[in-house]
């Protein structure tokens, strides 16, 4: 896989290997090669120990890779270093603001570090965007965790990176602050911003991104479009609901059917087995009223699993 401009972050053939105090060797990555289109959002997914961490930190120049090539908006990340890192912001998981601070005088100091003249900041207009603007002059130790999530983008915002790399950008808030985040990552990508996500809420990155990398024992096993991936899955989930039901037919046990409540049975089926008419047909024979059904689609989730299991 050569460099390709259509991308914001290609990642080509990337490795890293570790060495401990008797020279053993422990490999992270394995010839990991994936891409992130522009004005993309990317969920990178994997279980703990997979890899996530190390290849988020080559992207960020914390870990010097082994071989490979890494390019970021097109720049070498390697032999256009500085380059490189002008083109990304990089959220962690961990808060790293002065709790001494205001927001206003975090976002000033993180520009001065990227030799932003005071006339090019877009300090104001990031509190705006992010809507930390009534809240500029108070001290970070006074502002609450969904605030502080939001200060940590607009931190990794202040030099205008065309690629976000947001480390569980919703650990630990509730579904009001996380719904907010969520706005927030969508109104950036919306704006042009090229961005990448790790989680481990499945239905979020679901709900957030349009493609999709699973990294596992340090190898990209599956990557490409979510909607795509998970229709590939042959699994459904059919539901009927009835006024009463006291027990189920033998007959409908035999082929996968089971009772969840008094009122409800459900089946997982496969698509390419069996169709709805025919499981539908095969509970009529029984001559039960049926009051309601439901399908459920397989998820990014069921793809996950199966991948990593």
């Amino acid at each position: 896989m050569k460099y390709n401009k259509k991308y914001d972050i290609n990642i080509i053939k990337l490795n890293k290997t570790y060495l401990d105090d008797k020279n053993n060797k422990t490999t992270a990555l394995k010839n990991i090669s994936f891409n992130v289109k522009k004005g993309s959002m990317l969920a990178l997914l994997g279980p703990n120990g997979a890899g996530k961490s190390t290849l988020i930190n080559i992207l960020a120049g914390i870990v010097n890779k082994t071989s490979g090539d890494v390019f970021i908006n097109g720049r070498n990340h390697e032999l256009e270093e500085r380059a490189a890192k002008q083109s990304i912001g990089v959220v962690p998981q961990e808060l790293v603001i002065d709790p001494y601070f205001t927001p206003r005088e975090t976002l000033e100091f993180q520009a001065g570090y990227y030799g932003i003249k005071k006339s090019d900041r877009i300090t104001l207009k990031l509190l705006r965007d992010l809507k930390l603007e009534k809240k500029e002059n108070a001290y970070v130790r006074h502002l609450s965790g969904g605030m502080k999530r939001r200060l940590m983008i607009a931190k990794a915002m202040v030099h205008s990176p065309q690629v976000l790399i947001l480390d569980e950008p919703t650990a630990g808030v509730d579904v009001t602050l996380r719904e907010l985040l969520w706005q927030n990552i969508k109104d950036l990508n919306k704006k042009g911003v090229t961005i990448l996500i790790t989680t481990h809420y499945l239905e979020e990155a679901e709900a957030l991104c349009d493609d999709v990398a699973i990294i596992n024992k340090g190898e990209i096993v599956i990557n490409g479009n979510i909607k795509k991936l998970v229709k590939k899955i042959d699994k459904k989930i059919l539901k009927i609901y009835f006024y009463n039901l006291k027990t189920l037919p033998d007959g409908l046990k035999k082929i996968g059917f089971r009772k969840h409540k008094s009122n409800e049975i459900f089946i997982n089926y496969q698509p390419s087995k069996n169709s709805i008419d025919g499981l539908i047909n095969e509970v009529a024979r029984y001559n039960i009223k049926i009051k309601d059904i439901s399908i459920k689609d397989a998820t990014l989730e069921d793809l996950f699993k199966k991948i990593t299991r």
